[in-house]
């Protein structure tokens, strides 16, 4: 069998071992056989809350199970076909095994990136929270065009987006926003999203059309589901109310119907003014500070405190994550994973997922290099 066959086989094979590993297979068909025998309890759907996460787990983990079972089964039978062929001296037979060999190969790389959307949160909505960085009217509307770029990405993946605070810019684009994301894996995809964005721009704003460079910073939070229990001693807040423009910036609102809750021993602050209702605000608000908390403790516990630190930094240079050039020349590079593309409008337009995936995929190198050093 020829070198190329053998090394797309062993690529396979791997992605097979690591994807085994990363279900944690016995108890992964263990978890899967608890969920259907709860899946067929009739007193299930009393309570719909737990039996929606019930379900959802259930499908994530039975997707997961079938993939691996498809991925593997398939591997044997061209590899068999390609056997078959050669030892028939039948080239036509070898080309189309072969064919689907090379499709295998992306298939596995793709369930690998997916397997990686299992963390404790990640199949939940998330929060995404834009600031401008400084430097006025140029920040606040590269602020607003990320901001365009996630509701964008999330409307492309069919997921729905709620605007839930915005603080507008004095001449254009806004100075904060927070929008909900809501849909299955919100959280996994976007979660890497969070640091500091950068942007070099012929300036709209400067009669000279001089270049300018704009900084925005992205934080990413699950939204939390109500097994996820996160103790807030209210004394350790401050709440305060303000007079909303509402949502988008699209009504006026004459009561102090805003709310503003900031955690004191983390410095962390969120606010909510889509609603009209100050106690409807306030719930909302206590969701947000939730889950900007749990989600700091999973960075803690997942060490990646780095890119929880990111959202906290100035928002200048030497702290970006991610540079979009639009002048001199076309340009979106992320400067963890080096991935880039001249495509920028279409990014700016939402086509992050080369982004996303390569942020994913640089975890599944580092498991695989720590098997190979386990194993060296």
């Amino acid at each position: 069998m020829r070198a190329e066959i053998e090394a797309a086989a062993g690529e396979i094979r791997e992605s097979l071992a690591l994807l085994r590993r990363h279900l944690d297979w016995d108890n992964a068909l263990r978890r899967l056989d608890e969920l259907n025998n709860l899946a067929e309890d009739p007193k299930l759907w009393d309570d719909p809350t737990r039996a929606q996460t019930i379900m959802r787990e259930r499908t994530q983990l039975d997707t997961s199970v079938a993939g691996y079972r498809a991925l593997e089964r398939d591997l044997s039978d061209s590899l068999e076909l390609i056997e078959m062929g050669e030892l028939e001296g039948d080239a036509t037979v070898v080309a189309d095994a072969e064919a689907q060999l090379y499709g295998l190969r992306d298939r596995a790389n793709k369930l690998q990136i997916e397997s990686l959307l299992s963390g404790e949160a990640d199949a939940n909505d998330c929060f995404v929270e834009v600031n401008a960085g400084a430097g006025g009217t140029e920040a606040q509307d590269w602020a607003l065009m990320l901001m365009r770029m996630y509701t964008r990405w999330a409307e492309q993946h069919g997921y729905k987006t709620e605007w839930l605070d915005e603080t507008p810019g004095e001449e254009a684009g806004i100075k904060s926003a927070t929008v909900q994301i809501k849909g299955h894996n919100a959280y996994g995809w976007l979660k890497t999203e969070a640091g500091v964005h950068r942007l070099v721009r012929i300036s709209p704003f400067d009669s000279q059309a001089r270049r300018q460079t704009s900084f925005a910073a992205v934080s990413i939070s699950p939204v939390i589901d109500d097994k996820i229990d996160i103790e807030i001693n209210e004394k350790d807040c401050r709440i305060d109310t303000y007079r909303a423009s509402g949502a988008g910036g699209q009504h006026i609102n004459k009561t102090d119907s805003a709310v503003r809750i900031t955690h004191i021993p983390t410095n962390i602050a969120v606010s909510c003014q889509q609603e009209r209702s100050q106690h409807k605000n306030r719930a909302k608000a206590w969701d947000m500070l939730r889950a900007r908390l749990y989600e700091r403790e999973l960075k803690i516990r997942e060490d990646a405190a780095a890119a929880l630190e990111a959202t906290k930094t100035d928002i200048g240079w030497g702290h970006q994550i991610r540079s979009y050039v639009l002048h001199p020349y076309q340009m979106v590079k992320d400067l963890r994973t080096e991935v880039e593309t001249s495509q920028s409008q279409a990014v700016l337009d939402g086509a992050l997922d080369p982004f996303l995936e390569a942020a994913l995929a640089s975890r599944i190198k580092g498991q695989s290099d720590d098997a190979h050093a386990a194993g060296g």
